[in-house]
């Protein structure tokens, strides 16, 4: 599988795939993965993290 060196937040939006909002669950495992980074909320990346999880 490649990797990709654009960071998402310059890629456009996928098409033809609605987001879902994210669950109260998967919210506190980003809220939770970035306090352990030191950061005081949660990010894009965190987000992005946190929706692939199952």
């Amino acid at each position: 599988m490649r990797k990709s060196t654009t960071p998402p937040w310059k890629k456009p939006n996928p098409k033809g795939q609605a987001s879902r909002p994210l669950t109260d669950a998967q919210k506190a495992a980003a809220r939770q993965r970035a306090e352990e980074n030191g950061r005081p909320y949660p990010n894009l990346v965190d987000n992005m993290w946190a929706a692939k999880q199952r």
